[in-house]
């Protein structure tokens, strides 16, 4: 998948681009199976909310068939390789979930910030993309986003280890002020299958959910090769330090498996 020289220009001056219903419903569907599956696990790599629900998933593409082949979709890795000129490894996979009444929020940061502090990447040289597995509404945590923040570079910000149970360099709020006196707040709404691709230095975050609506987003950090981690500090399932280019599957892949595991189910 391509973007157009418009949507292009559109990334490079507000700082995202939100793409709607670019998977299917089927595809959807075994996607949201199989992270409820993983939720459930005790493997390491869910990190749960104080309460016990569950926050996220880490690494899902190295133990989930379905969603290494997500991984790996040209409709994801195509727009990215696109916009850097470059072919990318997987920095960080993560299945981020705001559960029904218990989903807590994520403090206003930018990924890049913490990227280079924890992990010494070189360059805001890699962004997210990515997948709604549940639609996101106005009002169960939707990512808000602060367009034309990433313009301002790498701002000051201060590692927040008690708000939430995941650490997180954060920003304060005069700088978020300012930053929104400039540029707005955004907040991308849509059906499952949406995507939503974003700088590495945008600024967002989002408030906690306490409606019946759970909110699942699943998020591919793509990093350009020449641009690969030199100190991580953090586990490898975390900042994954397997710098190999990935190779896409075919654009039905995901489609196929997702027929084939509805016919065994049945």
């Amino acid at each position: 998948m391509k973007l157009t020289p418009a949507q292009l220009q559109e990334f490079e001056e507000q700082g995202y681009i939100f793409l709607p219903e670019v998977f299917s419903q089927e595809e959807v569907d075994l996607l949201r199976r199989e992270a409820e599956t993983i939720y459930r696990s005790p493997r390491q790599e869910v990190w749960r909310e104080k309460n016990g629900s569950p926050r996220t998933a880490f690494a899902a593409h190295t133990y989930n068939e379905a969603f290494r082949i997500l991984g790996a979709h040209p409709r994801l890795i195509e727009p990215v390789e696109q916009f850097f000129g470059e072919k990318l490894y997987m920095h960080q996979y993560k299945i981020n979930a705001k559960s029904a009444f218990d989903g807590e929020v994520w403090q206003w940061h930018q990924d890049y910030g913490t990227w280079a502090r924890d992990d010494g990447m070189p360059e805001p040289r890699a962004m997210n993309i990515s997948v709604f597995i549940d639609e996101v509404m106005p009002i169960n945590g939707p990512l808000m986003l602060i367009p034309r923040s990433h313009t301002h570079g790498t701002l000051a910000a201060g590692h927040d280890r008690s708000t939430t149970s995941y650490p997180l360099w954060t920003l304060d709020n005069d700088t978020v002020a300012r930053l929104v006196e400039e540029g707005g707040i955004v907040a991308p709404t849509g059906k499952p299958g949406s995507v939503l691709m974003f700088h590495g230095n945008l600024v967002h975050g989002s408030a906690g959910n306490i409606t019946p609506y759970p909110r699942k987003i699943v998020y591919l950090t793509l990093c350009t090769v020449s641009n690969h981690i030199r100190k991580p500090t953090r586990p490898e399932w975390i900042a994954h330090t397997d710098f190999t280019p990935i190779a896409t599957v075919a654009d039905d892949a995901l489609l196929r498996y997702a027929q084939a595991h509805r016919i065994a189910a049945e």
